[in-house]
């Protein structure tokens, strides 16, 4: 049985990738009808519809067998003969049907006839896709069709199509029976899509089709959307699908200077609004000829030959100009924009502060005061900046001045309140649906959160450092103080010495030493002054730094019956639910030591299993650590 295409919504096959779909089960129908679109061979009406419900013509289904030919890209808009009798030039399937006659994929009837507009039944349609796979008619004994249907079946041809030999097919039997093509081994043993497309591997050696590769290969772009960008495109963006950021979105949605790629066949278009703004600090391997610049710190690839040029010493810019870079679906920089208005680029927490060398344009260097920025897209960025106030572990919100980019410390805006059960409100506030948020603890590098990390968590006190707010209300930004413990590391105490001894002079002798194991190393954490009243077990180590370790607290612990690697949670022996960290750390206790191991391993063997959390779930806590015995 082949490996059929791997599931997922087109969405998410853009943004997060693939995974491994059943194997028996036919394809789900969305999925096979964008491999058709990309490859051209089944596309809709002008609104979309590919009316899956209606019987398929010979001409349409001659159509689509040529389109699934190595011939697809050859086929003219006319033909200087008639094919046959009753397809005359001016009929609009004539080439199409003079090009199946060529490759030997189409016969006449008895009377030398081809019948275009008489519906396909399943034995004929299924003869001509076994053409294209090299079979020929001598490859089969007995009476046709009785052996193009057994090979059919054999193929796995047959999933997703649910009529008989001698029944006219749907257009939605075509659409899996051409699908099925794609996967299915020729007579030389290669992947028909992969005789189509050589040089891209669509379709690995178990058979699975890479559904992100073909996508892209059927893109075009990237273009910067302008005021009437519509009309650029070669088909009517008012029935367009559209994504933007990775998500479904409106045509309304697109904005100027959005970078956008598109496919005709799959009537798509995709958007990205990522900008970077800042001071053009290098460019790599030279300005003559850039494949990558710097700009606020940050290293972009240059995506197009467009902006390779405007970048270039033949364009507009030079190193210490300020520059906002259009990023394309891949990061990189697909062409050079307007910086926006006066407002704020972006908010976060400043984690250095430093003297920084920069080039100066004319083959000498000069030095300037220089803030690393950890904004709230999970990214640092770097600054000049003159203001000498601003230190480490500072809220700042990037703004665009009238000629430079400044940097402003931001004052504490507090909120409180739940977060929904579906991460989409925190208390009254809508959260925007590109909410960026981060979690902050001191100097400590942030870690960048989804709003499903927070779904029923109660935000009380200072947990809200700052949030800001869009056009709508909504929150756009949230910087977060120390709420979910994802900055932390979790490990195991092995060892404590706790001394508090009255000395004969007069007053105490106090200090503290903890072994502790963290990924399978050893390490010390010391105090000549407190002692914690820390036992050995499972700890968290918490950091004021991405250096420096605060201190360590034990967790605390909670009985399981079982855990769950697909879902990531564990079923406590009150029969309760409990989610875990998506970075929990197992350890198996063997002998008197700490193995560290695998949720996997634990999870199948036979264990009994202590989970260990930081506090409760409302609260943003996870189980941190699970211990196997």
């Amino acid at each position: 049985m082949k490996h059929r295409l791997l599931s997922g919504l087109l969405a998410l096959v853009l943004v997060l990738g693939l995974a491994p779909g059943a194997l028996a089960a036919p394809p789900a129908e969305e999925e096979a009808a964008q491999v058709l679109a990309a490859l051209d061979i089944m596309v809709g009406d002008e609104n979309g519809d590919l009316a899956l419900e209606r019987t398929i013509t010979r001409a349409e289904f001659t159509k689509m067998t040529v389109a699934a030919s190595t011939s697809r890209d050859t086929v003219g808009d006319t033909v200087s003969v008639k094919p046959y009798p009753d397809v005359p030039q001016t009929h609009w399937a004539a080439p199409y049907v003079k090009a199946a006659v060529d490759l030997g994929l189409v016969q006449g009837d008895l009377y030398g006839n081809f019948n275009p507009d008489q519906k396909i039944t399943l034995a004929e349609g299924v003869t001509m896709v076994l053409r294209l796979l090299g079979y020929t008619d001598s490859d089969f004994t007995g009476v046709w069709p009785a052996g193009q249907m057994a090979q059919y079946r054999a193929l796995d041809l047959d999933e997703g199509v649910n009529c008989a030999q001698n029944e006219n097919m749907t257009r939605r039997d075509a659409l899996y029976l051409f699908y099925n093509l794609m996967v299915t081994k020729n007579k030389s043993g290669t992947y028909h899509l992969n005789v189509l497309e050589p040089t891209l591997n669509l379709v690995n050696a178990a058979g699975e089709l890479d559904r992100v590769a073909l996508i892209n290969s059927a893109m075009e772009g990237p273009a910067v959307a302008s005021a009437n960008w519509q009309n650029a495109l070669p088909f009517n963006a008012s029935t367009a699908t559209v994504y933007r950021n990775g998500k479904a979105a409106a045509v309304s949605s697109i904005q100027v200077q959005d970078v956008l790629y598109w496919s005709k066949s799959m009537r798509t278009v995709w958007a990205y609004s990522d900008k970077a703004t800042g001071t053009l600090e290098a460019l790599s391997p030279s300005a003559s000829a850039p494949t990558s610049v710097t700009v606020a710190g940050k290293t972009y690839a240059i995506e197009t030959t467009s902006a390779a040029y405007e970048l270039s010493d033949l364009g507009s810019y030079t190193v210490g100009d300020q520059v906002t870079l259009l990023l394309g679906r891949n990061g990189g920089v697909a062409a050079l924009g307007q910086a926006p208005g006066e407002g704020a680029l972006l908010y976060g927490v400043i984690t250095k502060v430093e003297n920084q060398s920069y080039d100066d344009g004319s083959n000498g260097t000069y030095t300037a005061r220089t803030v690393t920025v950890a904004a709230t897209d999970g990214s640092a960025y770097r600054y000049q900046c003159s203001e000498k106030s601003l230190e480490e572990g500072n809220l700042v919100q990037v703004t665009v001045g009238d000629s430079d980019v400044q940097v402003k410390r931001l004052s504490k805006a507090a909120l409180t309140g739940k977060v929904s059960a579906d991460g989409a409100k925190l208390g009254s506030y809508a959260l925007a649906d590109d909410v960026q948020i981060i979690d902050t603890y001191e100097s400590h590098t942030p870690v960048r959160i989804y709003p499903s990390r927070l779904a029923e968590v109660e935000l009380t006190g200072d947990m809200v450092r700052y949030y800001a707010l869009n056009s709508d209300g909504e929150i756009s930004h949230l910087i977060l103080n120390d709420v979910t413990g994802d900055l932390y590391q979790y490990g195991i105490i092995t060892d404590v010495n706790e001394v508090n001894v009255s000395l004969p002079t007069g007053g105490f002798q106090v200090s503290s030493s903890y072994t502790y194991d963290v990924g399978g190393q050893e390490l010390v954490f010391a105090s000549a002054s407190t002692i914690y009243n820390l036992k050995t077990g499972p700890c968290q180590i918490k950091m004021d730094s991405d250096t420096n370790v605060e201190r360590l607290y034990n967790l605390t612990e909670r009985k399981l019956d079982r855990v769950s690697v697909s879902g990531n949670f564990a079923v406590g022996a009150d029969k309760q639910q409990y989610a875990l960290s998506e970075q929990v750390v197992v350890y198996v206790y063997e002998n008197g030591d700490y193995l560290l191991s695998s949720l996997s391993r634990v999870a199948s063997g036979d264990y009994t299993l202590t989970g260990w959390y930081d506090k409760s779930e409302s609260a943003g806590g996870r189980i941190r650590v699970i211990v196997a015995k």
